[in-house]
C-alpha cells in the first residue's frame, strides 16, 4: 500500500543523501559493523552487494513485482550516505528508517560536523504513460502561460523537450533550497515514428539543507525537518499543481 503521498501516481519513492567533503573509510570492518548495526533495528535489510563504482549497497529482497511493495535501501559511496524506501507504506515509515540511520552513522562511520556539506531529501513520484512525455507536460502544465505561444499555432509540430526545473530559497541565507524537477522519457525516435514504448514520467521534489561555517549539524533533527518541510510543499503545492494535473492528463489520454 503507496502512503497518501504517493495515491495519485503509479508509484512513489522517497530518499535522501548526505554529502559529505571528505572520503569515507569504506574499509570490511567500518562497512559490516555500520550495516550490522542497522540490520539489528530492520533485519530485512540482509542483501549485500558491491557495486562496479566501489560502493556498498545494503538492501531489502525485491518484492514480488507484481504487487510493487515496499523496499528499502542504503549505499555507501566515497563521499556521501543514500538511502531509500521505494513506495512507502507510511511517511511514518520513512521517517523511522532514515532517523536510525543518521542517529548511528556519525559513529560508525566517523562523520564530524566539519566534513557534512548537505544533506537532502527527495520525493519521486513516477507515472507510465505511453505516449510523448514532453507534449503531455506542455499542454497540462504550461497551457495557459505565454511560453505556449512560442509554440502553438503549427500543427505540424511536435514537442520534444520539456523538462521544467526550478529552484527556490527557503531561508534568506540560502541554506535551505528546494527544487522542483519534472522528468521525461521520450526519445525523438518515438515521436518521430509514432511509436511508443510505456516509460516512466518523473516529478522529483528536493529539499536540500546546507551547513555554514560553526554551525552544528545535528543529523536526525536535520533529516526530520527536511521531511517536514518536504512533505508541506508537496501536499501544499507540487501534489495539487503538478501531480494531479499529470495524473488527470494520463487518465483521460488512456
Amino acid at each position: 500500500m503507496k502512503s497518501g503521498l504517493g495515491a495519485q501516481c503509479d508509484d512513489f519513492c522517497v530518499s535522501s543523501r548526505l554529502s559529505l567533503k571528505l572520503n569515507l573509510t569504506l574499509e570490511r570492518e567500518t562497512v559490516l559493523h555500520f550495516f550490522d548495526r542497522i540490520r539489528r533495528e530492520h533485519p530485512t535489510l540482509r542483501r549485500l552487494r558491491r557495486r562496479s563504482d566501489g560502493s556498498f549497497v545494503l538492501e531489502e529482497l525485491e518484492a514480488d513485482p507484481r504487487e510493487d511493495g515496499p523496499r528499502r535501501w542504503i549505499r555507501l559511496e566515497p563521499t556521501s550516505l543514500r538511502l531509500g524506501h521505494f513506495n512507502p507504506p507510511a511517511a511514518s515509515a520513512w521517517r523511522q528508517f532514515g532517523s536510525t540511520l543518521f542517529e548511528y552513522a556519525p559513529y560508525f562511520l566517523s562523520l564530524s560536523d566539519l566534513d557534512v556539506d548537505h544533506l537532502e531529501v527527495v520525493y519521486g513520484f513516477d507515472f507510465e504513460y505511453r505516449g510523448n512525455h514532453d507534449q503531455l507536460v506542455a499542454e497540462t502544465l504550461l497551457a495557459d502561460h505565454p511560453l505556449a505561444s512560442v509554440f502553438s499555432g503549427d500543427q505540424q509540430a511536435s514537442i520534444i523537450d520539456c523538462q521544467p526545473y526550478i529552484g527556490i530559497a527557503l531561508t534568506p541565507d540560502c541554506n535551505m533550497q528546494a527544487y522542483l524537477d519534472i522528468k521525461s522519457r521520450t526519445s525523438t525516435f518515438e515521436v518521430r515514428t509514432g511509436e511508443y514504448d510505456p516509460q516512466v514520467l518523473s516529478v522529483y521534489l528536493t529539499l536540500r539543507q546546507y551547513w555554514g561555517f560553526g554551525e552544528e549539524a545535528i543529523l536526525p533533527q536535520a533529516f526530520c525537518s527536511l521531511n517536514d518541510a518536504a512533505a508541506e510543499l508537496a501536499t501544499q503545492r507540487v501534489i495539487p499543481m503538478v501531480v494531479n494535473p499529470l495524473a488527470m492528463a494520463i487518465a483521460n489520454r488512456s
